[in-house]
Formats: C-alpha cells, structure tokens, sequence
C-alpha cells in the first residue's frame, strides 16, 4: 500500500516536474488547500520550544511540502485529463479530509463514471466545508450529468449566496453547465 502511493506520487512529481514552469497551474484550481489540519492552530510558549519541538516542526514542514508538491502533481494529471493516474494521486495524499483533495476526488470518479462514488466524495468535502464553492460547482454538473436539472439550479443558488454571479467563476460555469453551454 505504501509501495504504491510512494510510486504514484514519485510518477506524479516526475510528471509536474517536467512541464514547463506554470503549466500544471494554469486552469486555476492547482494550488493545494492552505491547511490541511483544520483543528486549531498548537502554539508553543516563545522561548520554550526543545530540540525535539525544532524536529518535529522540521518534519511537519517537510511533509507540508510533500503535500504541496503531491497537490499540485495531481492537479497536473487532472489537467492533462489523466484521471484515473490523477485520483490515485489525490489518494495517496492521504488527506481527503481537506475539501479541496475530496472535491478533486469526487471530480476525477465523475469524469470517470463513477458517479457514486463522486457524489460520496462531493458530499464529504461539503460536510467539511459547507460552503466551499467548487464542490457545489462541481457536485452541480454531477447533478446536471444525471439529468437533475433542479436540483443543479438549487445549487447554482446556494452558490451566488457564497460568491455572487457576476464575478464568481464558478456560478458562471454551473450556469453554463446547466444551459448545455459549458461541459467540464
């Protein structure tokens, strides 16, 4: 198991590294969550830290990077339209618990045709962060894809109450979307 995220994430590093710089990122979407803790924030006392507490932010700091560089491979194969190699990458993040890692695992079983276990993957990004736009984008194509026109118009309304219509890119595409104007 640790065999196989190590080789999916070394083939998505080895993808990401040999695009040119901004390729991988450039549809939007490709910067990885801020924070993939969403506890609060553990601070030590200034003065009080020990070697062992340098350590160990070190490692932490390591492995944020490793996740960072992880997110943006898999959005690359996302965007190279590689889905089954991208969901596997977003997996062997080990941190579906973000929105934004189980948005784009909902995302990469849709456009594979797995639309249970998209909709699993939608709706556990939502019980995280209910209001986080691109999964109710996302999720609404789903329910346009599956002919459920208004329920995907509910949430085109629940997202012009988060982001407004006019300047909100994903109100726009969903809207697209359920006019048959845009497909993603």
């Amino acid at each position: 198991m640790i065999r196989h995220r190590l080789a999916v994430l070394t083939a998505a590093s080895l993808f990401a590294l040999s695009l040119p710089a901004g390729a991988a990122l450039a549809a939007g979407g490709g910067e990885p969550p801020d924070n993939r803790d969403p506890g609060p924030v553990k601070q030590t006392p200034s003065g009080q830290q020990k070697a062992g507490a340098k350590k160990k932010k070190k490692q932490q700091e390591r492995s944020d990077q490793e996740f960072r560089d992880g997110y943006r491979a898999a959005y690359a194969l996302v965007q190279k339209g590689d889905y089954e190699a991208a969901y596997a990458a977003f997996k062997a993040l080990d941190a579906d618990y973000t929105p934004d890692v189980a948005n784009y695992l909902g995302y990469t079983a849709r456009k594979l045709g797995n639309y249970e276990l998209s909709k699993f993957w939608y709706e556990r990004a939502l019980s995280v962060d209910p209001n986080h736009v691109r999964t109710w984008q996302y999720y609404g194509m789903w329910q346009v894809e599956q002919g459920n026109l208004l329920k995907a118009k509910d949430f085109l309304d629940k997202i012009e109450a988060i982001c407004g219509n006019a300047t909100c890119k994903e109100y726009q595409d969903l809207k697209g979307g359920i006019e048959g104007t845009v497909t993603y």
